[in-house]
């Protein structure tokens, strides 16, 4: 079953439902037909009791002999009358004077009347039915067996199951191509969406699948699937720009450093010329390793696999490390980072890549911030926020709602140098711990980014 196609199992079920019903309903109907007939021919029994007993009542009557008679039909009724001791007093003719009664059933008929049935009566050869009713008759008491053989009732019963045989093989057979029909038609839309489905590539962005308008399952099953080939056409812009930018990214440092070889190649002539080709040069491999490490932490947020060690970190011991991380770097820019102290105030998250974060933020406020950099914490209701603050020119306005997407630089006054992946790297990190990052213009003037944690 599992090899045919869901037309033929859905046409193969509605045949073998079908079936179920319609014998079901013929052995029901049989039934009932017999049981009606049954109760009509024990209706007929009493009516012609009632009017032989009228019939035997009178003076010097007997029961009708003869073919023609209204009581009796040749081969299909008879009846008989006998006394107590069970001698037949009377009887038509087909019945010749033998006994329709047992000892038993006499007994009980002279009391009240009383049904049986034969599988043979003496003279006619076929199955019938009795009713022994008592009767008086100038004063003795006598028994009236009035009967009827099966024959009709078999040959109605036996003409409705030839009918029934006939009529439900033809049913069956209709209402299967029915479904057969049915089941296609409603496969018809599955199968438009698969020929759709299989045109559908990378090259051919923006094709859905048809959607019937049928508000059924259908229906929702088409919307689903556009809804997914949604998501899958964003995730591959993504990567797409997420690699062309890459690309774009890794270009410049690798121009320059074959760039600085081929300098030093050719025209160092002096060993300090040839030292300062390798500085330069080893500058730019520092930067395509550390740019190399920021796509593999986000290419690994993206599949969901950014490994944390998770721990609760004091954020004075943070701040203190990133400190050192930056004491020289400070220096070098001519600012000054400090830091507020945060007593008793911890966040529960991975040491190392909060610090990655923190560093990130710290390195921005150097680069393209004045005046101080300050770090500082405030506890909430089970979060944590770590702040990094500067005193320069702050955020372009517009740049305030991108800040921590991809490859997105400020203008030009505050972006220079870097790949643009400092602020995302915050924000995966924040995400990476259920917590979030947010970026907004300080007052009076500055840059305010923070990390909003959960303390556990």
């Amino acid at each position: 079953m599992s090899r045919l196609p869901i037309r033929g199992r859905v046409t193969i079920a509605f045949a073998v439902a079908m079936a179920a019903v319609l014998a079901g309903s013929g052995w029901f109907l049989y039934a009932r037909l017999g049981s009606h007939l049954a109760l009509a021919l024990d209706r007929d029994l009493q009516l012609r009791t009632q009017d032989l007993a009228a019939l035997v009542n009178g003076p010097g009557s007997k029961l009708p002999k003869v073919s023609g008679s209204r009581f009796v039909e040749r081969g299909e009724s008879f009846a008989q009358l006998v006394d107590a001791r069970g001698r037949v007093v009377d009887a038509t003719l087909p019945l010749r004077g033998s006994r329709l009664l047992t000892p038993a059933e006499l007994r009980r008929a002279a009391l009240e009347p009383v049904y049986a049935d034969r599988s043979q009566v003496a003279g006619l050869n076929e199955p019938a039915r009795l009713l022994a009713t008592p009767v008086t008759r100038a004063g003795r008491r006598f028994v009236l067996v009035v009967g009827a053989t099966l024959q009709n009732r078999a040959e109605t019963l036996s003409s409705f199951r030839y009918e029934l045989l006939v009529a439900g093989p033809v049913a069956l057979v209709f209402a299967s191509l029915l479904g057969y029909l049915l089941a296609g038609l409603s496969l018809r839309q599955v199968e438009s969406m698969r020929r759709r489905a299989s045109s559908i590539s990378a090259e051919t962005p923006g094709e859905r699948l048809p959607v019937p308008g049928t508000g059924d399952e259908l229906q929702r099953l088409g919307e689903t699937l556009n809804e997914m080939l949604d998501r899958l056409e964003s995730a591959l812009e993504r990567e797409r720009n997420f690699v062309a930018d890459a690309a774009h990214e890794l270009r410049t440092p690798l121009a320059l450093l074959r760039t600085e070889l081929e300098l030093a190649l050719r025209h160092a002539g002096t060993a300090d010329e040839l030292r300062d080709a390798v500085r330069h040069s080893s500058e730019e491999a520092d930067r395509l390793s550390l740019l190399a490490e920021d796509l593999l932490l986000i290419a690994r947020s993206d599949r969901r696999r950014l490994p944390l060690r998770l721990e609760d970190v004091e954020v004075d011991a943070l701040f203190a490390s990133v400190l050192r991380r930056f004491e020289w770097r400070s220096h070098e820019f001519g600012h000054q980072v400090d830091a507020d102290a945060a007593p008793d105030v911890s966040v529960f998250g991975d040491r190392i890549r909060l610090e990655q974060a923190l560093g990130n933020l710290v390195d921005n406020a150097l680069r393209h911030g004045t005046g101080a950099v300050r770090l500082s914490a405030a506890a909430g209701d089970g979060v944590v926020e770590l702040h990094v603050r500067d005193e320069g020119g702050g955020f372009p306005a517009l740049f305030l709602a991108h800040a921590f997407e991809r490859f997105t630089r400020a203008d030009p006054a505050r972006g220079g140098g870097g790949a643009g992946l400092g602020l995302s790297i915050v924000g995966v990190i924040a995400e990476a711990h259920g917590g979030s990052a947010h970026a907004a213009n300080a007052a009076p003037r500055g840059a305010d980014v923070w990390l909003e944690l959960p303390r556990r």
